[in-house]
């Protein structure tokens, strides 16, 4: 009797874990609206940026795109969502990312290159859930600021 109240106490808490990340609104597949989004000329795009849940609670966030001279770019970053940074793999402009939970629709983010904060960031996720905006303000190797603007779709 007691390991069936056992099985079914961890049971329950696995789903609830499990439905808790379920929850959050930047989980799933998101498509670049070009038309809404405001991207300067020479900056890097993710025209498909995907969220999942990976083991120990961390998430991995796939985006699929094109660096500043157009050519396909594909990044990876597994980690979790609280300001520590992380590795990302395929990216040419930062190594690793770190994202902040400020409210339950917004992240916050900061990316980095060789430890230095290169980029920061917001990406916002509507009330209803089928859109975000993302807002990054990246320093180029000159030490100049270029802010760009992506809005997505959820598939």
């Amino acid at each position: 009797m007691k390991k069936l109240t056992m099985a079914v106490a961890v049971g329950l808490w696995v789903m609830a874990a499990a439905a808790g990340l379920a929850a959050s609104p930047h989980m799933g597949t998101w498509k670049l609206d070009e038309a809404k989004s405001d991207i300067p000329a020479g900056m890097a795009k993710n025209t498909t940026v995907v969220y999942s849940t990976e083991e120990g609670g961390k998430r991995k966030i796939t985006t699929e795109g094109t660096d500043k001279e157009g050519k396909a770019v594909k990044t990876t970053w597994i980690g979790k969502i609280d300001g520590k940074p992380y590795a990302v793999e395929g990216s040419p402009y930062y190594d690793q990312i770190a994202y902040t939970k400020k409210n339950e629709r917004t992240n916050e983010l900061k990316t980095m290159k060789d430890r230095k904060v290169v980029g920061t960031g917001s990406i916002v996720v509507a009330a209803d859930g089928k859109s975000r905006v993302v807002t990054v303000t990246m320093t180029g190797e000159d030490g100049k600021k270029t802010t760009s603007k992506s809005a997505y779709t959820k598939e």
